[in-house]
């Protein structure tokens, strides 16, 4: 299960996707990013996550029963690893979200600028308002960072294997996971901009179900 394409049952697999994201498929250039002028991080977001060493960032727990796997997530270039390691939080503060029924907390808004944060939240609401949430095991692979060439827009493209995720309904307990034959794999491309702190935060994200090679 993936990120903004997380199954929710089966009935509904395509119909959350096509909702919750901006628009599929393609690659977009960190050039040509809209909306990264609501980057200015508000005031949950003060500390930079990528300044000084032991800058503080928001804690950030998941659940043993959900478990997020980032393979190969290193670059041997420092603003690409920056890039990286902030696009891994902003997609762990969804889930933590999810999982803590929690649409403000500190992390999700650290990870956001304005616009990405709206689109997080409706995205996070289909889940918590069916009273669901996530369990199993979810690969993140393949990341690949496109940086812009002013040096504050970037776009992080990976996937993600849905094999192993479900989702659990907290009242009955009924666990589902994607319909059969549904394409395991999903493409993602997020687009970030870099504010003034230093911050990574996510403006959009856009995805495509069976776009990954692996």
């Amino acid at each position: 299960m993936a990120r903004r394409a997380f199954t929710i049952t089966a009935a509904a697999l395509t119909a959350t996707t096509a909702l919750l994201l901006t628009g599929c498929g393609g690659d977009e250039s960190p050039d040509d990013i809209k909306g990264a002028e609501s980057g200015s991080p508000s005031p949950s977001a003060s500390a930079p996550a990528t300044a000084a060493p032991g800058a503080k960032r928001p804690e950030i727990t998941l659940p043993s029963s959900f478990r997020l796997a980032f393979q190969d997530w290193k670059s041997d270039k420092s603003e690409e690893q920056a890039v990286l390691n902030h696009g891994k939080e902003e997609l762990r503060s969804g889930y933590a979200a999810i999982i803590d029924n929690d649409l403000d907390s500190e992390a999700l808004v650290f990870y956001h600028t304005t616009s990405g944060l709206s689109q997080a939240q409706q995205w996070i609401k289909t889940y918590t308002d069916k009273n669901l949430t996530v369990i199993g095991d979810l690969p993140v692979y393949d990341p690949e960072v496109v940086l812009g060439s002013g040096g504050g827009n970037a776009v992080l493209n990976y996937c993600t294997d849905e094999s192993k995720a479900s989702t659990k309904n907290l009242k009955t307990g009924e666990v589902q996971g994607n319909p059969p034959g549904t394409d395991p794999e999903v493409f993602y491309s997020v687009s970030m901009t870099k504010n003034e702190q230093g911050v990574w935060q996510t403006v959009s994200v856009r995805s495509e179900r069976g776009g990954c090679q692996r």
